[in-house]
């Protein structure tokens, strides 16, 4: 019979965005519903750092802390945003990196996520793009224990938005420590799923879809995927517009959507539409990926005070239920 030994995480803001949600009672909340990662955003090591009065290596430490405890791996720390082709000096985005990598040591976290560039006036340069991602790839694995880079494509990122992109730009840098983390909302959204139409899809979404999953199978190096993140994308009605209300000037059609409308995967009834089984078909089962599987969400109600961490936990927990038989054989278990 055959069966998934991916282990399952979760991300952080997915278990509430409040920031009274704090991250003990959210690594508590993801330990009860059987989860045995989770991925932790710095900015919010920084708030429990600043709530309780310690350096950031002290907050690291007592997370790192309360995770054995609860017997959670944290896989990583993330997002090392606005690193590629950025304005600022590469010298000061390496001291920072820096600075991360000391702390994901001492989290013990393997990854640092880094997304790909979105702000429009960075540089598009392919040659600067991966002599700074070698840097920043060599940085990471010069300390011990080495830290692997995972590099996420972002839908509305302004170069490397899909897997084929991402995977060039993998394997330009080549380095050991370099890979990607794919995430269903962003390829979904990218290649299938728009929120400026009412049927909610792009053209021929579907042919898209199948080429593109049917070519992920046969032609992505398993080695170079390091984890992978299943959401999901409210269908909105009415579609995004200037006159919607979540509309934002200059702001990227998939940046207001993922901020208020990315469900848990089969949320159908808050509106969840993306074709993310089989986006996880192909690329965990089909592809033989057995690695991490990290839920990813925001959902606008997360943002709410009253909101616990600990509902978020069952819901994710649901979702992965309801995703496992559409992926699985009919006679397959976890």
């Amino acid at each position: 019979m055959k069966t998934l030994s991916n282990k399952l995480a979760i991300a952080t803001p997915s278990l509430g965005l409040h920031e009274s949600n704090s991250l003990d009672r959210k690594i508590r909340a993801a330990s009860e519903q059987g989860f045995a990662g989770i991925e932790i955003v710095f900015g919010e090591l920084e708030r429990h750092s600043h709530n309780h009065r310690i350096t950031i290596d002290a907050a690291a430490r007592a997370v790192r802390q309360m995770c054995d405890i609860y017997s959670l791996e944290v896989i990583s720390l993330r997002p090392f945003v606005d690193f590629q082709g950025s304005r600022t000096s590469l010298e000061a985005r390496l001291a920072k990196a820096s600075l991360w990598l000391d702390i994901a040591r001492i989290l013990g976290a393997t990854f640092i996520q880094v997304p790909s560039q979105f702000d429009i006036k960075a540089s598009r340069a392919e040659d600067v793009i991966v002599r700074e991602l070698q840097q920043l790839s060599d940085l990471a694995s010069f300390g011990s224990p080495v830290v692997k880079i995972a590099y996420e494509p972002m839908s509305w990122g302004i170069c490397y938005p899909t897997w084929e992109t991402a995977l060039r730009l993998t394997n330009l840098v080549d380095r050991p420590n370099f890979g990607i983390c794919l995430d269903t909302f962003h390829i979904g959204t990218r290649l299938w799923g728009s929120p400026l139409v009412a049927f909610g899809k792009y053209l021929n979404a579907d042919a898209h879809l199948v080429d593109s999953l049917r070519r992920f199978v046969a032609e992505f190096p398993l080695e170079k995927l390091f984890f992978v993140q299943p959401s999901d994308a409210e269908l909105l009605d009415p579609p995004l517009s200037t006159s919607h209300p979540w509309y934002v000037e200059g702001e990227a059609a998939q940046i207001t959507w993922s901020k208020h409308a990315r469900p848990f995967p089969l949320e159908n009834d808050m509106g969840g539409y993306l074709p993310v089984a089989e986006i996880l078909k192909a690329w965990v089962v089909d592809k033989g990926f057995t690695e991490w599987i990290s839920f990813e969400s925001f959902d606008r109600r997360m943002a709410d005070e009253s909101y616990d961490p600990k509902g978020a936990a069952v819901r994710a927990r649901q979702s992965w239920q309801k995703i496992l038989p559409l992926i699985l054989p009919a006679r397959a278990t976890l």
